[in-house]
């Protein structure tokens, strides 16, 4: 099943999402992660958080994927929701 974990830095974690990003990068890499990409501000230029779509076996594994991003151990995230998502349209 398809998961969207949607994730919002805190402010001013410019430096710190850097910095964690080659640790995030592997995550992601080593998981079923179907899309995944940061949330941008306004002007188009800064991350300020990240939406991943994954498969799990069902919410409880979601949410543990998600306590297990390199991003959240670090304290990258101000709030982490993660949500079952229905794919109706693809590329």
């Amino acid at each position: 099943m398809l998961f969207a974990i949607i994730a919002k830095d805190h402010p001013d974690s410019i430096e710190l999402r850097a910095n964690t990003r080659p640790n995030h990068l592997e995550y992601l890499g080593s998981n079923d992660v179907r899309y995944a990409g940061p949330i941008l501000s306004d002007d188009g230029e800064q991350p300020i958080g990240s939406i991943v779509i994954i498969v799990a076996e069902n919410l409880s594994a979601a949410r543990n994927f998600a306590a297990g991003d390199p991003y959240t151990i670090a304290g990258l995230f101000a709030e982490v929701t993660v949500h079952p998502f229905k794919q109706v349209i693809s590329e």
